[in-house]
Formats: structure tokens, sequence, C-alpha cells
């Protein structure tokens, strides 16, 4: 994906991190960034049902070293060690109506609890015209900024204005706020059915949570003030993106240690349980064409 654009499913982690020594069966245990699903490819199902067209994701976590002769495990050396044996299952099912559903279940396989920590990942072109729709007052906590100084890590505002070196900002529409900046926002949801959307200008794409099965979302917005980095032959140099991901997630922050931690915000999978969540998406235009 890069940070122009895409989407993934981040789990049980989303920035790289180690588990605390108290987490039972696992502890010390590293964890990559953007989690154990993005390095691997899923299994994948394709069906057709009375709702529309489905593909089904099923990803496992990484084997064992003693399992590396397993049927579909690659051989040679594993960065990081298994944290936990889970199954993580993705339903994604376009329906008749053009809106799209998406289905989650994470089976834990293991003797322990299972703490992670999930977050989608699309990321959109961030615009002049670009406006975020949050609940009004919801709590917002600043996990990161570059840029621009909202109150630093930890900081509480509410969505979507922030104070921020004696003025108030409204983060709605990023492209007011100042150039070049970035930073990573978690809202926390209302316990009841919500609507998050991304407009632009006459289009709306709205994300339908319901927060006791997703109650949190995060914001990374970068006005040019994140800088990626382009590798060519002869050199590296910093490529500024103008983006915005809006990530219905279970957990904050984006560390799991973290979200173990002062955060206190962690998700959690009994031995042997499954957890289940969903979402639905759909376009609409926010007033008529002609």
């Amino acid at each position: 994906m890069g940070d122009s654009g895409g989407f993934d499913e981040c789990f049980p982690t989303v920035s790289a991190c180690r588990l605390p020594s108290w987490v039972k069966g696992a502890s010390n245990t590293p964890l990559p960034d953007h989690g154990e699903l993005w390095s691997q490819v899923p299994r994948l199902t394709i069906g057709t049902s009375e709702y529309g067209h489905s593909a089904t994701c099923l990803w496992a976590s990484p084997a064992p070293q003693s399992d590396r002769s397993s049927p579909g495990q690659p051989d040679g050396p594993r960065p990081y060690s298994q944290a936990f044996p889970f199954q993580f299952e993705r339903k994604l099912t376009v329906r008749r109506d053009g809106s799209v559903t998406f289905e989650y279940a994470v089976q834990n396989d293991g003797e322990a609890r299972l703490p992670f920590v999930w977050s989608s990942h699309p990321v959109f072109p961030l615009t002049d015209s670009s406006r975020i729709v949050i609940p009004e007052g919801s709590r917002t906590r600043v996990w990161a900024q570059h840029g621009v100084d909202l109150g630093g890590p930890g900081a509480e505002h509410h969505w979507p204005r922030f104070r921020a070196g004696g003025k108030l900002l409204d983060l709605s529409k990023p492209s007011v706020v100042r150039q070049d900046f970035a930073c990573k926002l978690f809202v926390d949801l209302p316990r009841t059915e919500v609507v998050v959307a991304l407009e632009e200008r006459d289009a709306r794409l709205e994300m339908h949570l319901h927060g006791r099965q997703v109650p949190q979302v995060g914001l990374w917005i970068n006005r040019r003030g994140w800088p990626a980095v382009e590798q060519s032959f002869l050199r590296r140099r910093a490529v500024p993106h103008s983006t915005i991901a809006i990530e219905p997630c279970l957990g904050a922050p984006d560390s799991l240690s973290e979200a173990l931690g002062a955060w206190d915000a962690a998700q959690w999978v009994e031995a042997g349980s499954v957890a289940r969540w969903a979402m639905m998406w759909r376009g609409v235009r926010t007033r008529d064409e002609g």
C-alpha cells in the first residue's frame, strides 16, 4: 500500500511493538509493523448468494518454528515469532443495492487469552474539499502530531474542535487548518449505531458502524506533513503526500503494547472463543447532480 493509498487489515497490532512481560503465553514477543496479516497471502473463497457477490479471506497466525515444513508454509527464517495461534476471517459482500458489508471473525486457537487491536486502514486523497463526518462531541485523543501542536500525545479534545496554540481548530475540514501538518487521532464512538463519512464535493462515502462492536475510529490526517521515502537506484528522497485514512478500529492506539498500558483500550478474545464484528459502506450523493 505505502502511504499514498490502498486498504490494509492490521491485526493484532498496527505499529511494531513488543508485548508486555505480563501477557500470558506471549510475553516479550515482538510484533511487526501492520501486524501479522499484512505480509501473508490469505486463503480466498469467492461466492454468490441471494444477497450478492462475496469474497472471504482467511488468514492464520504464522506457524511456529517446528511447523515450517507444513503444507503451504514457506521455508526459511521468520523475522517475527508467533505471538498467538489464531484465525482471522473477513467476508466482503457487494450487495445488490451497491452497499458493501464487511463481516469479521477472530478465532483464538490457543490456551491463553488473546489481546489485540484491529484497524482497517483505507487511505484516500486529501483535497481542499475533503470533509470528515464523525458524531460531534466524541472524545478524541491525540497519538501523534507533526507540524502542529494539538497538546501532545494523550491530549483529549471533543470532535471536531481542537485547541492549538491559543486557537480553536476545526479538523473536520483539514485543508483550512494549516499547510504541512500531520496527526494521528483516535475517536471514541457512541455505543449506538453511527455513521462516519468522508465527503468530497457532492460525493459521500459512508461507513455504518455500531459503537458496541466497533468502539473507535482512527484518523490519520497528512497534509504534506509526513514524508514518505521513495527508493530509486541512485538515491532516496522524501515525498510528502496529502492523504487521509479513516480507520474503523477495535482498540487504541496503533501500538498493542500501549493499548495494554496507559490507554487501557485493548480488546481480548478468550481461549477457544470467537470475536465477531461488522460494518457497512456505501457511496451516496449529497446533492442532485442536475
